[in-house]
């Protein structure tokens, strides 16, 4: 399965989060983002125009995602070095690997990154 991590501030337009997911490539088969973050209204919206499931990843599962971005703000904030990118490779499982690196939205509010899981 191929997850598009989606990392974004609260005040981002969808616009944003939909600029951010087609820089990555823009496919895939499902949304994650940090728990908290799942019931945003710009990412609900961008699920549902796209007709993706999202997929809620908690911090600990961040955490333990080793990132090829290293962001230092993002590794005090939540344990790894991207969000957008742990949070792919979370929601992917075990064995996930990245085919889409982070990449930030033109306005600098949202970012994006496709993990593909093993397949079954």
């Amino acid at each position: 399965m191929r997850v598009a991590g989606i990392g974004f501030r609260a005040g981002a337009p969808v616009a944003a989060l939909r600029a951010a997911l087609d820089l990555a490539g823009g496919d895939a088969q499902a949304l994650a983002t940090l728990d908290r973050k799942a019931d945003a209204s710009q990412l609900r919206v961008l699920a549902a125009e796209r007709g993706l499931p999202v997929l809620p990843v908690t911090e600990a599962a961040l955490g333990s995602q080793i990132t090829l971005t290293q962001s230092p703000n993002q590794i005090t904030r939540f344990g790894t070095g991207s969000l957008a990118e742990a949070a792919a490779l979370a929601a992917a499982g075990p064995g996930a690997r990245l085919i889409a690196p982070r990449v930030i939205s033109p306005c600098g509010m949202a970012t994006a990154a496709i993990a593909e899981g093993p397949k079954t």
